[in-house]
């Protein structure tokens, strides 16, 4: 198969029912399925596959990642094999002449280094392999630049192909778009946008292509591509840009680019070069290894002053600190993102995993996070004589413009009765945490919280009903329709708890969080409910935006550090607040985008797997420390000793630093598959 044909199969394997995972090797035409259900229905479904029958979005296609594999095993093999291959075939003298014309680079590189007045790797690089070939050791020299040769491509690969995995997820999620047309906005699949079309972005979405302001006005949050979180001010007749969010206002764009290359290329150079996205260990450990330079030439200066001997001296040169400290610390944090992702877990960066071993306080939001991101709608109450589906029907109009788990219900519900809710509102206001509000036919309809209907609106209860508002059922959760300042309807949600969900506070707590805290915009009652079946330490019922991420910045002045999860536009600022800030993979967009890590909403587990794989990398972190430190100053020791020659030295080093390196690639907890 070509590269193109194994990403269509695999891409095909991955989305039928019961498949968990799946694994297409391109050479041998053969695929690994993993998968839970019936044995014979999958084998129907692989039977009618067809490569010209799969419909595969061109972002899967463009930036799959298999060619990057395959490239750079095939440039491993070929320079095993042209090293080896060129001691064993090359004369002796041309041989010399290879190593020496090699070396130049560098040396070069050394050079440079030492001419802007830093003593750093490469200056100990060239002296190791300037001295080696000014002592006629052609063979250390060789050994030392193959072995760097290596370890640089191991690093750059798996530097890319994390950067690739992690830029792949964050661009490729965009479903659905508001398409404007003849003076109405229709839902419709992004794939099926062209350029010029003109689409519709409501606060809270992502604008879901590159493009120009043609109507409107929007403050757009452009921290996912240029890292800056303060919102801009965009206009007509200004660009936007694909994966931004809009945090305030609603616009209307011109579309110039469609699919998702422009969009994945700015991300992934937008990870490659931001530093604050690195850990605070990996700093460290580039860091340290540019200082430990110095002492290691200047052990060698002093050991040949000691003993006049070449050979001792050489040895220590041959040994250093640096290269696996390196080598190891970013290939450690680019495997644990990379690990991560195989759990569908997005991490933004190596310092967010540090942030997530280090936090003692984790902060729920309720509504589709604790609870199941499918809401249903368990009744509707009429309040001024209207039928259940004609308030239905007012409320899904409404609620189907903003992308909250809530709102997902009161439209599915409409949709499943074949309620027809077309346009028939002016301008839809939101109003974060609060509610909608807007005008049908001349009357003003607001829908949302007890907070908002009755305390921000002043809406009352029609005469004669109160007793019927008394006896709401207690059980759900209430979404309050009135029209006119008069209540209309109550919808009655039913909002399940995630089954895992008292496991996975459990499992949190044993994991190492002190302080487990539930915060929800809903009414005491039900908050307590939840609180006592979930097992969080401590809950906070009908709070506001501000009021999480107050909370947040509290427990942070009191030296704590905090996690906050959320699926909600109601949950970003806690989120940019937090120390980690986690989102819901099918909460709403500006969640997603704010957040620093993303996971699955089909399990909470995923945040316990999170917890695992960050707490395993600071373990191997300071493992690796343990031995390039023992290991490296036992070569020095047993060289200054004349126990070990300076070949043997630098073959020991640096396999040790590429074993570390190939150690800091393996997954760091086991898959349960």
């Amino acid at each position: 198969m070509n590269y193109n044909q194994a990403d269509t199969l695999q891409y095909y394997l991955e989305n039928l029912s019961g498949v968990k995972k799946a694994q297409v090797f391109n050479r041998t035409c053969d695929a690994l399925i993993y998968y839970t259900g019936d044995r014979n229905e999958l084998l129907k479904s692989i039977q009618a596959f067809g490569y010209t029958r799969v419909s595969v979005p061109v972002q899967v296609l463009e930036n799959s990642g298999r060619a990057l594999n395959e490239t750079y095993k095939e440039k491993l093999v070929d320079k095993i094999l042209f090293h080896y291959g060129r001691k064993l075939l090359l004369p002796y003298p041309w041989s010399v002449i290879y190593t020496t014309a090699m070396s130049v680079k560098y040396i070069w590189l050394g050079i440079k280094t030492l001419w802007k007045r830093k003593i750093e790797v490469p200056v100990l690089d060239a002296t190791a392999i300037g001295v080696s070939i000014f002592r006629g050791d052609f063979s250390t020299a060789g050994s030392v630049m193959f072995l760097l040769g290596i370890g640089e491509l191991l690093e750059e690969w798996t530097h890319k192909k994390s950067v690739d995995d992690l830029a792949r997820t964050m661009s490729l999620n965009t479903g659905k778009v508001w398409l404007r047309s003849e003076g109405t906005e229709v839902l419709v699949d992004a794939d099926k946008i062209q350029t010029g079309d003109m689409v519709v972005v409501h606060m809270g979405n992502v604008i879901p292509f590159d493009g120009v302001i043609a109507e409107g006005e929007a403050m757009v949050n452009q921290a996912s591509l240029t890292g800056e979180s303060v919102p801009v001010r965009k206009v007509e007749g200004n660009s936007v840009y694909a994966g931004t969010v809009v945090e305030e206002g609603e616009a209307v764009l011109t579309v110039k680019a469609v699919g998702g290359a422009s969009r994945y290329e700015k991300i992934a150079a937008m990870i490659e070069d931001t530093e604050k996205l690195k850990s605070g260990l990996e700093s460290k450990a580039e860091h340290l290894a540019d200082r430990l330079v110095p002492y290691t030439l200047g052990g060698t200066a002093l050991t040949y002053l000691l003993t006049r001997n070449v050979t001792k001296a050489v040895s220590v040169l041959m040994v250093d600190f640096s290269c696996a400290l390196k080598l190891a610390m970013p290939v450690s944090v680019l495997s644990a993102i990379r690990e991560a992702g195989e759990y569908k877990i997005t991490v933004k960066g190596g310092k967010f995993l540090e942030a997530i071993a280090d936090a003692d306080t984790i902060v729920f939001d309720k509504t589709g996070t604790l609870t199941k991101a499918e809401p249903t709608v368990a009744k509707v109450v009429s309040f001024d004589g209207k039928s259940e589906d004609e308030l239905l029907r007012i409320a899904a109009c409404l609620e189907e413009h903003f992308p909250h788990s809530m709102a997902k219900a009161v439209v599915d519900a409409a949709k499943e009765r074949k309620l027809d809710h077309e346009e028939m509102h002016s301008k839809v206001e939101y109003i974060v945490a609060h509610g909608i509000s807007t005008t049908i036919e001349g009357k003003k309809v607001i829908i949302g919280s007890s907070h908002f209907v009755f305390e921000d609106e002043k809406c009352t209860i029609p005469e004669g009903m109160e007793e019927q508002f008394k006896n709401l059922p207690n059980e759900y959760s209430h979404l309050y329709l009135a029209i006119e300042g008069s209540l209309a309807a109550v919808i009655c949600i039913e909002d399940p708890l995630r089954e895992e969900a008292p496991a996975v506070v459990k499992a949190l707590k044993k994991a190492g969080f002190t302080k487990v805290v539930m915060m929800t915009g809903d009414s005491e009652r039900t908050a307590k409910a939840v609180a006592a079946k979930v097992g969080v330490d401590e809950y906070y019922s009908e709070v506001l935006p501000e009021d999480k991420a107050s909370f947040v910045e509290k427990e942070k002045a009191k030296g704590r550090k905090v996690v906050m999860l959320g699926d909600g536009i109601n949950d970003s600022p806690a989120l940019s607040a937090a120390d980690a800030g986690i989102a819901v993979s099918e909460g709403a967009e500006i969640a997603r985008e704010i957040a620093d890590i993303t996971i699955g909403a089909d399990n909470l587990e995923g945040i316990v797997v999170l917890k695992n794989i960050s707490d395993a990398l600071m373990k191997r972190i300071h493992n690796n420390y343990r031995t390039i430190v023992g290991f490296n100053t036992g070569l020095i020791l047993l060289g200054v000793a004349g126990i070990l020659q300076p070949t043997t030295s630098a073959l020991l080093h640096n396999t040790s630093t590429l074993l570390i390196g190939m150690n800091s690639m393996k997954n760091l907890v086991t898959e349960d598959i």
